[in-house]
């Protein structure tokens, strides 16, 4: 793999952007990508700048590139700068390509998206804990972005440890009749605890103070205590990785697994997730795969920071009980993941 970092550009870099990327990278190895040439096994920096009104149509175009050609970033690892002139499509722009990316072969280490609002107020924490101004601030983020992106190695483990988080029903799930296929595969190979999150009551976040939830996160816990504590942080504390298995409800993840997703919040605090990856499946009974599977990344990704494989994400569309095993070709794709999740981690 080619290590030199490797600048893809959805435009003409210039402006804040083009001065940000030009100082933040000065002194470091890179080069910008070259018209046509291949962009597997290279270490990518993704950079576009947004307009207003959130449409770059070179990244519309690169979108349609990576979405029509799978494979063609296989063996990359990359990072997404977005620098927008308002305050809004930011993070939406850069989790839809950080959907494409990873769909097309691309692995991304956690907190791979540095967005830089028009007003740079979401650098405001960031910048009071460096002592430092917005620009400065935003300039040093791309730095580490930059940095983690070309020194980024996945973790490799003997027998990794492959925690399961659902909140489905056997009886009817499509989705745990795919997971089940799954788990056949890796059990040879790996340590699986799978945690059903369906009985019970699971309290949501309610946003506690800072200061509190880091307090409870350092104990290891959280304010509100049940399955989350008791079972899903000791869970994650030992995991390699996990597996979120995600039915499409109202294209969105279900109600307990969104629940769960903001309770790691304490955990987080406290513990470093970067070691950590992250694979789904998501099943839908009629469209919208994409919309829950790009909340999986933007959720422990983007912002909890597990490390995002490539393949890592299986979506399929099933309705009745029983539909996901009877679809054409399953059993190949059940496979080829399966056997993606077992070359990633071990």
């Amino acid at each position: 793999m080619e290590h030199k970092l490797v600048i893809l550009q959805a435009g003409r870099l210039e402006g804040r952007l083009g001065q940000t990327l030009g100082a933040a990278l000065a002194g470091a190895p890179f080069r910008f990508a070259g018209e046509g040439e291949s962009l597997q096994n290279r270490r990518l920096l993704f950079a576009f700048s947004l307009p207003g009104n959130g449409v770059n149509q070179s990244l519309t175009e690169l979108l349609g590139r990576l979405r029509d050609h799978p494979g063609c970033l296989q063996g990359s690892v990359g990072g997404v700068v977005i620098d927008g002139e308002g305050d809004l499509y930011t993070k939406a722009a850069g989790r839809e390509l950080i959907l494409a990316a990873s769909l097309a072969g691309c692995a991304f280490p956690g907190h791979p998206l540095v967005e830089a609002t028009g007003s740079l107020q979401n650098f405001a924490v960031q910048a009071r804990n460096g002592g430092c101004d917005l620009e400065t601030a935003y300039r040093l983020a791309v730095g580490d972005l930059a940095e983690r992106v070309a020194d980024f190695a996945p973790p490799r483990r003997r027998r990794p440890r492959v925690l399961a988080l659902h909140a489905s029903s056997r009886a009817t799930s499509n989705t745990l009749d795919l997971w089940g296929r799954v788990r056949e595969r890796l059990e040879e190979d790996c340590e699986i605890l799978e945690i059903g999150l369906r009985n019970g009551t699971l309290e949501d976040c309610a946003g506690c103070p800072y200061t509190t939830c880091l307090h409870f996160g350092e104990q290891g816990g959280c304010f509100y205590g049940g399955v989350m504590v008791q079972e899903v942080f000791p869970a994650l504390r030992q995991a390699d990785a996990v597996a979120l298995l995600c039915p499409n409800y109202n294209d969105a993840l279900s109600a307990n697994l969104t629940a769960a997703v903001n309770r790691l919040t304490a955990l987080y605090r406290a513990t470093s997730f970067g070691g950590k990856a992250v694979f789904a499946i998501v099943v839908s009974g009629y469209s919208g795969g994409d919309l829950v599977a790009s909340q999986v990344v933007s959720a422990l990704c983007l912002n909890k920071g597990f490390w995002l494989p490539p393949g890592a994400l299986l979506l399929e569309t099933a309705n009745d009980a029983g539909a996901a095993l009877r679809l054409p070709g399953i059993g190949e794709r059940l496979e080829r993941f399966a056997d993606n999740m077992r070359f990633w981690l071990s």
